[in-house]
């Protein structure tokens, strides 16, 4: 069981645990107070929970993220005197530099109802957890300018800022003029994480591990069977993955789906040379899912799914590609088996290659702890989330979207099926609760939660340069 999961065990116990109590209390009030007293209290206690307290946060707010960067980071201490950052010793900026500022925040009262911010200068706004209290990590890449001149202001909103903190520094070196590959474990990961990235580089590779063929219950509502869903929702998904890239200018040819079969990487990486089947679709040969391919892989002789057929045609998609950088999900930060599947069969698949990229960046979609990261709304800088453990150091590399790519990536996701569904019903009553009493916000793009997650003006990653 991952950690996610163990996590997500932990909080459904806790929150059992507590109706209980409620109940109790609730029954107690109906026999000794008011018996119409629990039919009061009932509907606003509900609503209550779905807009205060049904985030799926699985750890304290008033703790500190605790971050290690490598030695290469410069760091400086700041202070905030009348809400500007004043700079120790003057910056030396090139430009693309990615810029983080470590400070301690406490929520006032009303931020344990409202999501406490920190305005930057009136062109960002970066969220952070209800009733935070503790050391945070904002994003200020892309505002070195009135940083380095003494006039970059932040001010709190329904939180209060430490008047000192530490501006770290990491240096730039913009990776967009460099041949690129980003590896999808989905149709639509690389769109969520580097499609400002890869829109921009000098040259890009998207391939994509799996169809995502499973939990195909929107396609069976059309009266299909489980498999024949599958099998739709799995060519709709290659297809998206072939075809979106092509919006933001990669070449038909440079856009691979290898169409393994969704969640099942882990038990091919158990069996190297064991054929895994699909969990709904019926099928034993991944060949269905990669016809939209306008190149041959070593795979396609025998269709077979298993995980030493996967490091063959990674193998040959890095020797044909040869990518300076390459781009896929954290080891660490995002906890989906395919995920972590993902990025460790590209590192074996690279062992003993003969070319090696210069760089790799890690992206997480998900991540253990907190299924809103990044917190706030569409547009906003992601600030970086929350690490609670001192790790393996990597170095934050962020991008700064202008409005036209964000644009440009709200039509891309808006273009992948799997995000095109209607959110269920439960989920649009919370929503609308936390617009009314929260003070949360749709995103303008679409109505899945990835649209407001994705579509930011800051795009990051965590680097290591090999």
């Amino acid at each position: 069981m991952s950690r996610k999961q163990q996590l997500l065990r932990q909080h459904r116990r806790n929150k059992r645990l507590g109706l209980l109590v409620g109940l109790v209390v609730l029954l107690a009030l109906g026999i000794f107070v008011h018996w119409w007293l629990p039919l009061l209290l009932l509907p606003l206690l509900w609503a209550a929970h779905e807009a205060w307290f049904a985030d799926h946060l699985f750890y304290s707010p008033g703790e500190d993220y605790q971050y290690q960067f490598p030695q290469a980071c410069a760091a400086q201490p700041v202070a905030l005197v009348d809400g500007v950052v004043q700079v120790q010793t003057p910056l030396q900026l090139v430009g693309d530099e990615t810029l983080v500022l470590a400070l301690r925040l406490k929520s006032r009262w009303l931020g344990r109802f409202l999501d406490p911010a920190v305005v930057v200068d009136d062109v960002d706004c970066q969220t952070f957890e209800r009733g935070v209290a503790g050391l945070r990590y904002l994003n200020l890449t892309g505002l070195g300018e009135p940083l380095a001149a003494g006039r970059l202001r932040l001010r709190g909103r329904h939180c209060r800022l430490a008047g000192e903190g530490q501006l770290w520094v990491v240096p730039g070196n913009d990776l967009r003029m460099k041949r690129v590959m980003v590896i999808a474990p989905h149709a639509d990961d690389a769109e969520l994480a580097a499609f400002g990235l890869y829109s921009q580089a000098e040259e890009t590779w998207v391939v994509t591990l799996t169809a995502g063929e499973i939990e195909a219950e929107h396609y069976q509502q059309m009266g299909l069977a489980q498999a024949e869903a599958a099998r739709l929702k799995g060519r709709l998904r290659a297809w998206d993955s072939i075809a979106v890239p092509r919006w933001a200018g990669v070449p038909e040819s440079q856009c691979v789906q290898l169409g393994y079969f969704c969640l099942q990487l882990p038990a091919m990486q158990a069996a190297p040379d064991q054929v895994v089947p699909s969990r709904e679709a019926g099928l034993d040969d991944i060949r269905l899912f990669r016809q939209f391919n306008s190149m041959m892989l070593p795979a396609d002789e025998n269709g077979a799914p298993t995980w030493n057929n996967l490091l063959a045609d990674l193998r040959a998609l890095l020797l044909k590609a040869r990518p300076q950088v390459l781009v896929m999900p954290h080891p660490v930060l995002d906890p989906h088996p395919d995920h972590i599947c993902a990025q460790a069969a590209v590192l074996e698949a690279l062992q003993g290659l003969e070319w090696q990229p210069e760089t790799i960046l890690g992206y997480a979609n998900h991540l253990h702890d907190n299924d809103r990261w990044p917190m706030g709304d569409s547009g906003a800088g992601v600030a970086l989330p929350p690490q609670l453990e001192g790790g393996e150091g990597w170095s934050p590399y962020s991008l700064t979207l202008d409005l036209a790519t964000q644009r440009d990536k709200a039509m891309a996701l808006g273009m992948m099926h799997d995000l095109q569904p209607p959110a269920p019903f439960k989920r649009r009553i919370r929503r609308l609760l936390q617009r009314w009493l929260a003070g949360r916000r749709a995103s303008p793009y679409g109505e899945n939660e990835f649209f407001r997650k994705a579509v930011r003006r800051h795009e990051l990653f965590w680097r290591r340069d090999l």
